[in-house]
């Protein structure tokens, strides 16, 4: 098992399009991924779910905590890090 723990930098959080964007990687892996909002210790939900990433409620600056368990879990982690890491595309301002 492996664990992220990274800060949301995006304007929206964790929500509409990257969000989206956050379960549509996460499904594309084998692994089992769960996502938690550390910030508002809310419980962990299915990262491959977008209603139940929806409800984490993630914030602009809210620190996540991504559990990936599974035979292709390094990839996986390395590809949700990326994608949080890299504000889902978008610039920061």
């Amino acid at each position: 098992m492996l664990e992220l723990t990274i800060q949301v930098k995006a304007k929206v959080g964790l929500h509409a399009r990257p969000a989206a964007q956050f379960v549509q990687t996460a499904s594309k892996f084998a692994s089992k991924i769960t996502v938690q909002n550390l910030s508002t210790q809310g419980d962990p939900v299915d990262a491959k779910s977008i209603l139940m990433v929806l409800t984490l409620g993630v914030l602009q600056n809210h620190m996540i905590l991504i559990r990936v368990d599974g035979a292709d879990e390094q990839q996986a982690a390395q590809s949700l890090g990326d994608l949080v890491r890299g504000n889902f595309g978008e610039a920061v301002d």
